[in-house]
């Protein structure tokens, strides 16, 4: 079993790039899904007004309040926002309508940088915590790479990928430099790769010349099922166990366990 699941500090993991449609959404559900299925308890922050985690994890919109907006603008004990999902040991804190609204209300709060840190410093009992920010680089994913322990980025392998990864390397640079010194992008993993094209051969290559080893092996391929799964309000590792892409979210959530030293029952039984 896990040891002190209660008492240790959490891996707080914001997964963020400013890009939409980079893959942020699927690898926060479907790694958050394959190690909840290794025995941890890990919660998902859907930080994105849109809601995609939420939806994809089935949580209807009829009860998504209170939401991340309520926790983090103190509405609401952050207890009360935990909801359970289909998968044992993953839980989610949806994102209901009034998120949308959080970025212009808390303009004007006092160290409004902090609101979700002081909202995750009140959660006990799950070791990782997995943070879905929005694509952009405003206010609500400043809250979320704040509030982390480490940066995940999914990079699409398609051109510009790289020049977007520079772009929010700087944000994370400054928010270290200003609000959180443990900000640092940990892992980079590529996304949507199909090794039919040239081009996700030469951006992964740019990306681990650049990189080095923050760039995960696993790659997660282009697939037609990681595309079809968040319509039946399921990760890909539910919806298709033994397609490609469950695959390989699988050995990359074996990866971060390694790079993090998470004991996962498995290994304890084994």
């Amino acid at each position: 079993m896990i040891d002190n699941q209660t008492t240790t500090s959490p891996h707080i993991i914001a997964i963020a790039n400013q890009k939409g449609g980079v893959g942020k959404t699927t690898t926060a559900l479907n790694l958050g899904t394959a190690l909840a299925q290794s025995g941890l308890r890990v919660l998902i922050v859907d930080l994105d007004p849109q809601g995609n985690a939420s939806t994809g994890l089935d949580i209807p919109r009829s009860d998504r309040q209170p939401g991340c907006y309520n926790s983090i603008t103190g509405r609401a004990e952050l207890d009360e926002c935990i909801r359970a999902t289909q998968v044992e040991g993953l839980f989610i804190i949806p994102a209901e309508p009034d998120l949308a609204g959080a970025e212009i209300e808390l303009v004007d709060q006092p160290n409004r940088e902090f609101c979700l840190q002081r909202a995750l410093s009140h959660v006990q009992g799950f070791p990782v915590i997995i943070i879905d920010c929005p694509p952009s680089l405003g206010l609500l994913t400043l809250n979320g790479l704040v509030a982390a322990t480490t940066v995940l980025v999914p990079l699409q392998c398609e051109f510009f990928a790289l020049e977007g990864l520079s772009q929010l390397a700087q944000t994370v640079d400054r928010v270290r430099g200003s609000f959180n010194q443990r900000a640092v992008i940990e892992g980079i993993v590529l996304t949507m790769y199909d090794r039919r094209n040239n081009l996700s051969e030469l951006v992964a290559a740019d990306a681990r010349s650049f990189f080095g080893q923050r760039v995960y092996e696993t790659v997660i391929p282009r697939s037609v099922r990681v595309s079809e799964a968040p319509s039946h309000g399921k990760p890909v590792m539910l919806y298709d166990p033994r397609s490609a892409g469950a695959l390989a979210y699988g050995k990359m959530a074996q990866e971060l366990s390694d790079r993090f030293h998470l004991r996962t029952t498995a290994r304890a039984d084994a």
